[in-house]
């Protein structure tokens, strides 16, 4: 048989963490008698419900004094503690968790009643405010259908505590429901405007004893109370300075001074009722220091005298502050009117200068005055704290709230709901938000309610933070518990406050006008037709089409239109912008992610804006790969991908292909990625010449590695074979080799095989040949992604050579019959993939060649002399002037390179340091030994990377790829305000773009004539 546990036992187990005082308590007390009357089950369950409070301890000790109280119904007390029951769970709830409350209730103990819902049963969480505000009055015996209700006795009479009782009743009655909900941040809503209600009706009552104090000169004035902040959003505290704004009038033929001087008074008596000393604990500050001019400014004002000071001289956060207005108490005709007066104010006042900046620098403000030592605790005012909260719905409605009446609730929580509903705010978003904000406010609300005083800092000790998470019903320890959840809520409130509050979107909105964001017909076409779109009619339709409607999607494209029209604008073509636009959201508006990384990111729209108006390039291949308009939220997305990470995506996607043709698809699928990002890069970083080496250089590298992967297995799959019979190399030539290719530019390569040991030699070659014609014609034949045409012809006897040899057939030939253009192309050669042994005994044969020890021969020197005069005279194509061929012309890339290989080939035997593939890098070399004066350095190098960047702007700029005027600098003007406008020249400068070419290239020819020709 199991000893009986001691009562001292029970409460340790129960949770009490000073068991044997409170045992001693408890035996001295009415429970004493309680326990003493249930069996074994029933002692444990009262000791079991007594140490469920908030703080087991302190809730014993009041309850103890509470069964000591003068007045208090013992019986009572002892049958709702003998049954385990709801009634008993409220009252150990309220004392657990409210010392303050807990007092009242012990010189108050019939309010106990209260507590147990055996009175004010209907007033509670969601009480109406009529209902409150009908109890407040009767408080003061004012009779609560008058127009302007006067207490029939004054405040000396008894009348202010009563009023004060009533308050503090009603209070209890909403605390008993808080604490005892089993889901408080369900409840908080509710809780929040029975509190405002609360509030307002003891300003109601406060406002008939002071009526009723001053009679004769109440008579005279017209008193209107308008409550903001919280009060005026109806989500309030249980413990918070109260704000709110008078407005007067004159009555009964009152002089306005006179009026004036009495609504003063009037205010000020009504203020002193809810905060002077008396019987009965003050309810809390009445503060006006919201009213124009502040603390300096006169108590009461006319209606005239709002408006004129709002109209004149208020700031920002004075509108602000006004979006929460409502009427509170006193003359409600009188505040229907102010409202009525200001409500446009606050939603034209988004059209001010710096609008939406001086709202986030007053944030700032706010954060940077909390005190170092309580930022970290703050609740409200702190990073990630309620203020983050609050100002970031308040300034997404007063933005878009101009144009949109749904989203104009003074409610934080409502007005978020709306701002999702209609749009302005991801659902995830938002969910989110209101998650945070309830939680925050409920652990506020918890840390006042303890001892009723206000407060908004979380505790730091131990035992204050369980006692704070039980009050909350929030775990004490673990990952969802109380200060694992305050940090993540602080952290998530503050990523979403500045991901929301600080949108580019934001100021570009609000300093549009009302018209212009509205997006009517008439307005958009006159807008549009001013801002520079060649077809105003077509864009209408164009945002007709993507605006019309009540779906989310168009509602989002409401938000984002008016801001990207005016960036369209701002680019070189902003009809075809918006068309482009038009396309892309036909394709994927539909999806979870566009129009939210649009209207949420902090660069996404802005950047699509500037692509779409910029490039038509990036437009159609945006058109073609929507993914990466993800890359726009983030740098990193945009960064060149190296060699490495390339081959592991090419990789990736070969390994799940087994047809050519889909491999094929894959592989210049992922080339046209890599030049989709470095084309993106491109439009916003003016066109870098690094793009060449960093990006379209590496996606050939990718292309060519792929497409051999693919061409030998097929190659040995045709032949039955189980490997290769030979080594394969894949060079790069030209441009390629140097890493310098463009957009527009062919692959130049040879192929080399090496037959391994054993091999017959005919079948290496033909397999050989299968796989370099393979290549080609996997990268260069037409189909959905782009091509890259493979060019062999500056192989060994050019067009009229093999297209593929071994190392010794190219060894023989370079040792007995190669030419000065031969080794000259060798110069650029650069193994690009393949057999890495075979690449290098190739580079180490080819090196004798084109770094020969002694120079070239002063026939070679001639020969190159002429080959390169008669470019100039026969390739030079008809009716294109010289001076605007980038590539052909007078200093252009020709006359560079040549001048850089002929130093090479004259001096990288006996300079090392000259033998590199690259131009610029050739001439850095030739400068730095001395070979070349550094000013005429600069010149070449000036001219050939300018040539290198306009070249890739106007393919850029107009898409083509091909074709000869991809190699000229345009002479129509829109199309070379195009390319001049994406290499950084300012709007209406195109000319400085030719200007600065011409004399670029006159200056590179200048040099070249005198280093090439001698």
């Amino acid at each position: 048989m199991s000893r009986p546990v001691s009562l001292t036992g029970l409460l340790a187990r129960a949770g009490f963490d000073e068991a044997d005082r409170d045992a001693e308590l408890f035996r001295s007390s009415f429970l004493a008698e309680v326990f003493e009357g249930c069996d074994a089950a029933g002692q444990a369950a009262l000791t079991g419900a007594l140490g469920r409070a908030a703080d087991p301890d302190r809730g014993l000790l009041t309850l103890v004094r509470l069964g000591e109280a003068d007045g208090v119904d013992g019986a009572f007390l002892r049958r709702v503690f003998a049954a385990d029951g709801p009634e008993r769970d409220r009252v150990i709830a309220v004392l657990g968790a409210s010392q303050a409350l807990g007092d009242w209730l012990v010189s108050h103990p019939e309010d106990v009643a209260i507590v147990t819902s055996a009175r004010y049963r209907d007033i509670g969480v969601g009480a109406a405010g009529e209902q409150v505000r009908r109890l407040m009055l009767e408080a003061v015996s004012a009779d609560p259908a008058a127009e302007v209700p006067v207490a029939s006795v004054s405040a000396s009479e008894g009348a202010l505590d009563e009023m004060r009782r009533t308050y503090r009743r009603i209070l209890l009655a909403v605390a008993t429901e808080d604490l005892t909900a089993d889901a408080p941040e369900t409840l908080l809503p509710a809780v929040s405007a029975t509190l405002a209600h609360l509030a307002s009706a003891a300003l109601e009552a406060a406002l008939a004893l002071g009526r009723a104090e001053m009679a004769d000169q109440a008579r005279e004035v017209r008193l209107a109370v308008l409550g903001m902040g919280k009060t005026g959003g109806k989500e309030l505290n249980y413990i918070s300075d109260v704000d709110v704004i008078y407005v007067a009038e004159p009555a009964g033929g009152a002089d306005e001074s006179d009026a004036l001087r009495s609504g003063a008074k009037l205010a000020a008596a009504m203020a002193r009722m809810c905060s002077m000393p008396s019987r009965e604990p003050a309810l809390w500050e009445v503060d006006a220091a919201l009213r124009p001019e502040g603390k300096n400014g006169p108590l009461v004002r006319t209606l005239e005298s709002h408006l004129t000071y709002y109209e004149r001289w208020a700031k920002t956060w004075e509108f602000q502050a006004l979006l929460k207005a409502r009427h509170v108490a006193g003359d409600a005709n009188l505040s229907t009117a102010y409202l009525a007066a200001t409500r446009p104010m606050v939603w034209d006042a988004v059209a001010r200068d710096n609008f939406v900046e001086d709202a986030q620098a007053m944030r700032r403000r706010v954060e940077a005055h909390v005190p170092i030592a309580e930022a970290e605790r703050q609740i409200k005012l702190g990073r990630g704290g309620l203020r983050d909260v609050e100002f970031t719905v308040q300034l997404l409605q007063l933005v878009h709230g101009r144009v949109d009446e749904t989203i104009r609730s003074a409610n934080t929580l409502e007005a978020l709901a709306a701002l999702s509903a209609a749009g302005y705010v991801g659902r995830d978003h938002a969910a989110e938000l209101a998650s945070c904000y309830r939680f925050l406010r409920v652990l506020e609300h918890r840390v006042q309610l303890g001892r009723l005083r206000r407060t908004h800092l979380m505790p730091t000790g131990s035992e204050e933070l369980r006692r704070l998470a039980r009050a909350a019903r929030i775990p004490v320890d673990g990952n969802d518990g109380l200060e694992s959840r305050w940090r993540a809520t602080r952290r998530n409130v503050r990523r979403l406050h500045e991901e929301l509050f600080y949108r580019p979107l934001l100021p570009a909105t609000a300093r549009l006008s009302a018209d212009d964001v509205s997006l009517t017909a008439e307005a958009a076409s006159a807008r549009l037709r001013a801002i520079g779109y060649r077809d105003p009619d077509g864009a209408t339709r164009h945002i007709k089409a993507l605006t019309e409607g009540v779906s989310r999607r168009a509602a989002i494209q409401r938000q984002l239109l008016p801001v990207m029209l005016g960036w369209f604008a701002e680019g070189s073509d902003p009809d075809g912008a918006l068309l482009a636009f038009r396309k892309l959201s036909d394709t994927l508006g539909s999806t979870y992610w566009y129009l939210k990384l649009l209207r949420d990111s902090g660069a996404a729209a802005d950047r699509l804006a500037h692509l779409l108006s910029a490039s038509t390039y990036v437009a159609d291949n945006l058109a073609q790969l929507t993914d990466a308009i993800a890359w726009l939220d983030e740098d990193e997305d945009l960064a060149p991908r190296s060699p490495a990470v390339l081959a592991t995506h090419m990789d990736a996607m070969l390994v799940r292909r087994h047809d050519p043709k889909s491999a094929a698809a894959a592989i210049r699928y992922l080339r046209r990625r890599e030049l989709t990002r470095g084309a993106i890069r491109d439009v916003l970083d003016s066109v870098p010449v690094t793009t060449c080496r960093e990006v379209i250089a590496p996606a050939a590298d990718m292309a060519l590695h792929g497409a051999l992967r693919v061409a030998i297995s097929e190659a040995n799959a045709t032949r039955g074979l189980q490997a290769p019979p030979s080594a394969f190399l894949v060079v790069a030539m030209g441009r390629l080799g140097g890493e310098e290719i463009g957009y527009a530019s062919d692959a130049d390569v040879m192929f080399v095989h090496d037959p391994h040991p054993g091999a017959d030699p005919q079948l290496a070659n033909e397999w050989a040949l299968e796989v370099a014609g393979s290549i080609a014609s996997l990268l260069g034949t037409m189909s959905t992604e782009p091509q890259l045409q493979v060019d062999a012809t500056l192989r060994p006897e050019g067009k009229q050579g093999p297209m593929v040899r071994t190392l010794d057939s190219y060894a023989e030939y370079y040792q007995r019959w190669a030419l000065g253009w031969e080794r000259q192309a060798l110069l650029r050669a650069r193994p690009s993939c393949g057999d890495e042994g075979l690449a290098e005994r190739f580079t180490a044969l080819i090196d004798r060649h084109r770094y020969p020890d002694g120079g070239i021969e002063a026939t070679e020197l001639r020969e190159l002399r002429r080959i390169k005069a008669r470019v100039e005279s026969e390739r030079l194509p008809r009716g294109v002037p010289a001076t605007h061929h980038l590539k052909l012309g007078r200093g252009g890339l020709s006359d560079v390179e040549w001048t850089a290989q002929l130093l090479q080939l004259q001096h990288a035997g006996q300079h090392e340091e000259l033998r590199v593939t690259g131009t610029r890098e050739s001439l850095l070399a030739a400068r730095d030994v001395g070979l070349l004066a550094g000013a005429d350095a600069d010149r070449l190098i000036v001219a050939w990377e300018l040539a290198t960047r306009v070249r890739n702007a106007i393919v850029l700029a107009t898409g083509r790829v091909r074709g000869q005027r991809v190699d000229v600098l345009p002479e129509e003007r829109q199309a070379l305000s195009s390319v001049s406008r994406l290499l950084g020249y300012e709007p209406g400068h195109a000319v400085d773009l030719e200007q600065d070419w011409l004399r670029a290239a006159r200056r590179a020819r200048t040099v070249m004539e005198r280093v090439f020709y001698g």
